[in-house]
């Protein structure tokens, strides 16, 4: 998040005054301040390519815009965007052709989005260690999403499960613990396969 900007609790209340006023430029453009980077680093993670990636926050930043008027708020704006991501990137596989064709819906916005891919850049040249980067690329994808969005980012077990539903439904209550409970689960495999192959290595295992 970019010093400057509200804080994240305050960030969710200024998305919806700005959807209020049918401002989505505005609105599109504050999430992408305070949340861009690390959708982007998410993004990049997970689909073990810096292009692709890159890609798949293209595909993002254009449904996040238009995705913004049905917004509900069921989860927070945070794991909305996670979820977001997740289905632009799976979209892009679906369908190669829609690489690198993607429009930004405004100039504003187009310059945010090269912002954000300029930092990323720059971390992972200066800030990711290879090794731990390749050790996480080995994994599966879910299980790599999985230990992004519950280490790097610590979102809670209840909103990893929203931000990897497979469908647009909206979660019962119900289902959502059921999933965070056996999403917890794999995630402590994970971190035991992780673990062991870390120390293989040399390196220190992961935390959390």
């Amino acid at each position: 998040m970019i010093t400057g900007q509200p804080a994240p609790p305050a960030v969710d209340d200024e998305v919806q005054r700005l959807a209020a006023l049918q401002r989505w430029d505005d609105a599109a453009a504050l999430v992408m301040r305070t949340y861009g980077d690390e959708l982007h680093r998410y993004l990049v993670a997970i689909a073990r390519d810096e292009a692709d990636g890159d890609d798949a926050f293209g595909q993002f930043a254009l449904d996040l815009w238009r995705g913004l008027p049905g917004f509900r708020s069921q989860a927070s704006l945070r794991t909305w965007c996670y979820r977001v991501a997740r289905h632009a990137l799976a979209r892009l596989r679906r369908d190669p052709t829609r690489r690198r064709q993607v429009a930004s819906p405004s100039a504003p916005l187009a310059a945010l989005i090269d912002e954000v891919r300029t930092r990323t850049a720059t971390y992972l040249r200066t800030e990711v260690k290879a090794q731990v980067r390749d050790l996480r690329a080995s994994l599966a994808p879910d299980d790599q999403a999985i230990l992004v969005l519950r280490v790097d980012r610590d979102l809670a077990w209840r909103d990893i499960a929203r931000a990897m539903a497979d469908d647009d439904a909206e979660l019962t209550e119900a289902e959502v613990v059921r999933r965070a409970a056996s999403l917890r689960k794999r995630f402590e495999r994970i971190k035991q396969d992780l673990r062991t192959r870390s120390q293989a290595a040399g390196l220190g295992p992961e935390r959390r």
